[in-house]
């Protein structure tokens, strides 16, 4: 730390601590920067220093340190009230309402010393000419503290009554109290309306709307309003990650998470802040936390998950159980301490109240990767008769109902079956359908007990069920990949079950089931034949199909197995369509094996054969069809589509959906693809690319906050390798972008060097200059400077190289203003603006065609226009000796070239020529020559005479028209107001 060594000196040294994070840090320099001040021997440097070192403490874990500085600066005030300014004077009376929060945060200040506080903080407020305003406010926290209600909604109703002036807390921190207490009544929706000023940015403040956006978390999810809790949540933590003293807000967006199914995010949460479990600096803060880290814990433990490992204080390794229990503890405690002061049980009530909320959401899709804990599996539910034994044959009735109907679920009521008969009592026939059913689930590794299945179909006395069983022993054969080896296999149970099927020794049912089982392996052998010999394979698998079809066509009657053959016929001819490259018939096809299987009652059988068509009319580039189709797929799947093929359903959806536009729904679909692929265990591949896809379309609705929270968790599992390096650059632009709409300057940058440095590897060019041109502005933004002209400078040398004068002249000039900024930096400055017109002018004068010329000349003319701006900028203000006067008119012929430039392109380029012209006007006026500007604003008001304020387009102007004959008028005005 350099020696302070003067007033000025200090005073830079406390702005640059109030600019850095909340903290320890932060509280220990401010201590140094008294002592400092205390060196000076001058009485306001010390008042500026305590009001520091207490604005520090309020606003960090250590809140319970200001009032040791407060006491000082009062006892000041009143020994030598001369040695307060103005502003210190106000600040002094404004941190009474800290000091008045603080010792309701604090257990072991007696209730009785804050009530005095509220007289004294009334008393001189009023000595000082204040309203009451801001002590009704103070005394309605008290009440509701200590749950002295109607006293609170007295001091409420008198806070609101009373008039604003100086002392009132800013528009935003008031709106968030009011709708604290609307919310704490139970009003939630008069809250969440108190609040939407601020929410929506209307009113905003350093802890604004950080702390509204917490607090309405709970309300709006009890007002049935998930989706705006959700982008409140994504939004809100990001500004409270940061801030040490927000413990409070922060808790509530854990408890957001207990409440919604996201156990495993709010767990993410505590790991992020583990100081949280024991900063006691904030006493009521710390009672917050810990009360919502029991709430946490008690639902993982409900949730079967008592033993998992979870973050807790540092020390020692915690189990759900055990934290909850230590929580609680704690929470209770400290609960106690805040009522034995208050002479009330009412903070206590409190906490047990928020400690034992149920979730009021099942599970809320959050978009950012959280996946939620797996509990243990619950044992299958068992039928059981009046002795409380399995029920035997309930359950035979119940599995051979859905095997027989083809309903969801049929596999594992076979599989209930043998679990409770294990072979007792039953007969030939029944273990043959447990067999195969078993088998169903086992995929190729069922071959073998299908055989067995056969076996025992044939002592049951049913050889065409048998046959059935050998065909589907010789399919997954195929799936296996034994193609050539199936089709031997099922060779005999076709000649065989034709046989019988002419002689009536079966029934249409097994003989459908076998030639769909031959079926389906030539189909197999289809997919795999290359070469000569496809036509005929093809061919082949096709008079299988239709073999099946000629069986079945006009006999399914009430027979749902029939119909479901009839389906699949259908879709396998769409295939082979499609594998003879007859795109247009396999679509075809598809939608009518899908209708088949909805009209049959087996919409979930349609699914996979919509999903299908969706690939073939995107491909087809039918937009329409291959979103109907996907609605529909998601539709028919309804509560037994599993989570993979729903996830890529609906991360198809927001594809198509996205494309034309509809960003909203789009979002939504892809926030449901990431949810559903969570929950498959798909995180890191078709998650990823959902959380990517999602980020886009948040960022195409300027949810800027959002879309940096669902992009942020995705990187991380954005590989080159799996997604590819477009995805990862894509996703590092956009959160760039968002970053940079947040002001997060500096780490905009980084996003934007991280994508540059993939992209200067592609054969093109144009990306890698595009985001080093976008990295040069984060880094000026970001005062960089630097760092940003040697972006920049790189970005000119790949824009050269691209051919591309528009992005070569803009680095050019993004450099002028950098330089214009340093030291003597106007000869530089100038230099690189009069590099960008020579580079105009020549690719202009060599322009290949009409339209390229008119756009050069445009860009010409913007940077005439710059230029000007440039060389007025760099003139000190109030300056009038002859070198200034010579740069500004240097910067007038500038700008009037820019006019010229303008108006030889017509009414194109209207807005940009009065721009100039104003400007021009202006500089005028700075020069002494009133009569050039008074005819420049009349220009601009006659260029705009009989403008209705819409383009050629029919688009909305108005604005643009408005604001400059407003400007035009002004300096009408102004000019005037100087001649006196």
């Amino acid at each position: 730390m350099s020696e302070i060594t003067d007033f000025d000196a200090l005073r830079r040294a406390m702005a640059e601590n109030s600019d850095e994070p909340e903290g320890p840090a932060r509280n220990a320099r401010a201590e140094e920067l008294l002592a400092a001040a205390e060196k000076l021997n001058i009485p306001l440097a010390v008042i500026e220093a305590l009001g520091h070192q207490l604005k520090v403490y309020n606003y960090s874990s250590e809140k319970g340190k200001m009032f040791v500085p407060f006491a000082r600066l009062l006892r000041l005030w009143d020994e030598h009230p001369e040695d307060f300014d103005e502003y210190e004077t106000h600040s002094l009376h404004w941190v009474f309402k800290w000091v008045s929060s603080g010792m309701l945060d604090q257990p072991h200040i007696p209730l009785a010393s804050i009530e005095k506080w509220l007289g004294e903080m009334e008393h001189r407020y009023r000595l000082a000419g204040h309203s009451e305003r801001a002590v009704r406010s103070a005394e309605h926290s008290v009440a509701a503290h200590v749950g002295d209600i109607a006293r609170a909604e007295r001091a409420y109703a008198a806070w609101l009554a009373a008039d604003r002036d100086t002392m009132a807390d800013c528009h935003a921190c008031e709106l968030h109290g009011q709708g604290w207490w609307q919310a704490e009544r139970g009003r939630d929706a008069e809250a969440v309306e108190l609040w939407r000023p601020v929410l929506e940015g209307e009113y905003t403040c350093a802890h604004e709307p950080h702390t509204a956006l917490a607090s309405s978390l709970v309300p709006l999810l009890r007002l049935g309003r998930p989706d705006e809790a959700r982008a409140h949540h994504l939004r809100g933590v990001r500004l409270v990650r940061a801030m040490e003293s927000m413990r409070g807000a922060y808790a509530e967006h854990v408890e957001f998470c207990a409440l919604t199914g996201n156990e495993a995010r709010g767990l993410e949460l505590l790991a992020e802040r583990p100081a949280y479990f024991t900063d006691d600096g904030q006493p009521q803060s710390r009672l917050d936390f810990m009360s919502v880290v029991a709430l946490l814990m008690d639902r993982l433990t409900g949730l079967g998950l008592g033993d998992r490992r979870v973050p807790g204080p540092a020390g020692r390794e915690w189990t759900a159980r055990e934290l909850a229990t230590h929580a609680r503890a704690e929470a209770l405690a400290l609960a106690a301490r805040f009522d034995e002061r208050n002479g009330t049980g009412y903070v206590s009530e409190r906490a047990r109240a928020r400690m034992a909320r149920q979730p009021l959401v099942e599970r809320l899709p959050l978009g950012v990767r959280s996946v939620r804990p797996v509990p243990p599996p619950a044992p299958p539910a068992v039928t059981t008769d009046a002795t409380g034994q399995p029920d035997l044959s309930a359950l035979l009735a119940e599995a051979r109902r859905l095997s027989d109907t083809l309903r969801p679920g049929a596999v594992e009521a076979w599989a209930a079956v043998a679990g409770a008969a294990q072979d007792a009592g039953l007969d030939p026939r029944d273990r043959a359908e447990i067999a195969d059913h078993e088998a169903m689930g086992l995929g190729p590794e069922g071959a073998v007990l299908f055989e067995r299945a056969a076996e025992l179909y044939a002592e049951a006395g049913d050889p065409g069920e048998a046959l059935a069983a050998r065909s589907r022993a010789a399919y997954v054969r195929a799936l296996g990949g034994e193609v050539a080896e199936a089709v031997a296999a099922v060779a005999g149970p076709y000649d065989e079950i034709l046989a019988l099927h002419a002689a009536g020794g079966t029934g249409l049912r097994q003989t459908a089931s076998v030639l769909m089982g031959r079926a389906r392996i030539l189909m197999r052998r289809a997919h795999e034949a290359e070469g000569p010999g496809t036509k005929a394979v093809l061919a082949e698998a096709e008079a299988a199909v239709r073999e099946v079809l000629a069986l079945v066509d006009g006999r399914t009657g009430e027979d749902v197995r029939l119909a479901a053959r009839t389906a699949e016929a259908q879709a396998m001819l769409a295939e082979l369509a499609g594998l003879a490259g007859d795109l247009k018939t396999a679509a075809g096809l598809f939608a009518r094996g899908a209708a088949a299987f909805v009209a049959a009652g087996l919409p979930w059988f349609a699914v996979e054969y919509e999903a299908r068509l969706a690939s073939l009319a995107h491909h087809l580039d039918d937009m329409a069809e291959a979103e109907r189709a996907l609605r529909a797929a998601l539709e028919h799947g309804g509560p037994h589509l599993e989570a993979p093929g729903r996830a890529q359903l609906h991360l198809q959806l927001a594809e198509v959906v996205g494309g034309r536009g509809e960003a909203v729904e789009a979002a939504e679909h892809a926030l449901q693809a990431a949810h559903w692929a969570d929950e498959a265990g798909e995180s890191a591949t078709l998650g990823a690319w959902a959380r990517q896809q999602l980020g886009g379309f948040l960022l195409r609705q300027g949810r800027w906050a959002e879309a940096a929270e669902v992009l942020e968790s995705a990187l991380p599992e954005l590989t080159a390798e799996t997604h590819g390096d477009g995805a990862v650059v894509q996703t590092q632009w956009w959160l760039g972008d968002c970053l940079s709409e947040l002001g997060e300057h500096r780490a905009a940058a980084e996003r934007r060097l991280q994508a540059a440095e993939i992209a200067r590897h592609w054969p093109e060019q144009h990306d890698h200059a595009t985001l080093a041109h976008l990295a040069g502005e984060s880094l000026g933004q970001a005062g960089l400077a630097a760092d940003a002209d040697r972006a920049y400078t790189r970005a000119g040398d790949l824009w050269r190289e691209l051919g591309s004068t528009h992005g070569l002249v803009r680095s050019l000039r993004a450099r002028a203003w950098l330089a214009l900024h340093a030291q003597d930096g106007l000869e530089e400055a100038r230099g690189l603006m009069a590099s960008a017109i020579r580079e105009c002018e020549a690719a202009r004068d060599t322009a290949a065609d009409e339209e390229s010329r008119l756009r050069l000349e445009a860009e010409l003319g913007h940077t005439h226009r710059q230029f000007g701006d440039l060389l007025a900028r760099s003139v000190s203000e109030g300056a009038e000796d002859a070198s200034t006067r010579a740069v500004i008119e240097e910067a007038l012929s500038q700008v009037v070239r820019s006019v010229e430039v303008f108006a030889s392109l017509g009414d194109g380029a209207l807005h940009s020529r009065t721009g100039a012209e104003l400007a021009a006007g202006w500089l005028e006026a700075d020069l002494g020559r009133p009569a050039e500007a008074v005819a420049r604003a009349r220009a601009v008001l006659a260029a705009y005479e009989g403008h209705d304020g819409f383009d050629d387009t029919g688009a909305d102007e108005g604005q643009e028209v408005r604001a400059r004959r407003a400007e035009a008028g002004h300096m009408l005005q102004s000019v005037a107001a100087r001649q006196g």
